[in-house]
């Protein structure tokens, strides 16, 4: 006889206080119908506009619900964040709206419009080189010197609970769908999302999308352990990631039917599609779960919820984006 399943890090009741804690700071963000989407995907797709959230992406939600807990001792401290982009925004964002000082760990090849962003937030920018240094490590580094307080981009239970209020909204807004398709970097929202979905209907089946060339959870769930890749590039900076979390791992093993993958044609697609026919900006990451049901990773479901995870994408690779599609 099997065991009972082993005790997750994030419950449902963790994804309503979550709701309950930032409600009035982050936004309800709008669920979009596009008939020009749904021809296209051959189902009812409905978009989590995500890319709307404040710091544009749904990573304020997790930021806020995380800091929103810290003792007055902690806060006094300050907070530490490593990020490709859309974390340390949200951290610095949400920082800035509790009084709290924050210092953010960044690659150097990030997104100007994410560096500009965190900067004009009042966050303090320590760059890395991804060849050379591992964030992992600087972070602990300037924690061990300032004493900060660590806010990791993924792997800790309130950012999870935080992430997964998106999918939460969208269920209470589309409660008919029978299938959701969320992006998945190191597996903070693919988590909490699966938790919220299934405490609102456990028979609704959860896919994950990563990139082809950054696919660790998915090689890590085929080899039943957590397994680290190299860190390959992708134009989805914010999946780019090379190990699903401690925390994570053990919520998608169990809640999550699927992953599939996407190349970064699929990407540059679904982008250009929701830009010119929805009229919807999402970031090569926030497209994912779109570019999985365009190029037909997901069957067989006649009502589709995709969280679109973020929007923040510098105007020159999106004008290279756009050409590159046209071409196709």
């Amino acid at each position: 006889m099997s065991g009972a399943p082993p005790r997750l890090a994030v419950e449902f009741a963790d994804i309503l206080g979550a709701r309950d804690r930032i409600r009035g700071r982050a936004h309800r963000t709008p669920v979009i119908r596009s008939r020009s989407v749904d021809e296209a995907a051959c189902c009812a797709v409905f978009l989590k506009a995500e890319n709307l959230q404040r710091g544009g992406a749904f990573k304020f939600r997790g930021a806020m619900n995380r800091l929103l807990q810290l003792s007055e001792e902690e806060r006094r401290r300050g907070v530490l964040a490593f990020s490709s982009g859309n974390h340390a925004q949200a951290v610095a964002l949400a920082a800035r709206e509790l009084g709290i000082s924050a210092e953010l760990v960044m690659p150097e090849d990030a997104p100007r419009a994410k560096l500009a962003a965190v900067r004009a937030f009042g966050g303090k920018v320590h760059l890395y080189d991804r060849a050379r240094q591992k964030r992992e490590e600087l972070a602990a580094q300037l924690v061990a010197a300032e004493g900060r307080v660590l806010v990791p981009p993924f792997d800790d239970p309130r950012i999870i609970a935080g992430a997964g209020t998106a999918a939460l909204e969208l269920l209470e807004d589309a409660p008919e769908l029978d299938a959701l398709v969320v992006p998945v970097g190191g597996g903070g929202l693919i988590s909490g999302s699966a938790i919220a979905a299934h405490g609102r209907n456990p028979r609704l089946e959860v896919y994950g999308v990563e990139p082809e060339t950054a696919a660790d959870v998915k090689l890590s769930l085929e080899r039943g352990q957590i397994t680290a890749i190299a860190d390959n590039p992708t134009i989805a900076d914010g999946l780019r990631t090379i190990q699903p979390g401690e925390l994570t791992f053990p919520i998608i093993r169990q809640h999550v039917r699927e992953i599939v993958t996407v190349s970064d044609a699929e990407l540059i697609h679904a982008l250009a599609f929701l830009l010119l026919r929805a009229k919807i900006l999402a970031e090569p990451s926030g497209a994912a779960g779109l570019a999985a049901v365009l190029a037909r990773r997901v069957r067989g479901h006649r009502q589709v919820g995709v969280i679109l995870s973020g929007g923040n994408v510098d105007p020159e690779p999106l004008a290279r984006y756009l050409e590159t599609d046209a071409r196709r």
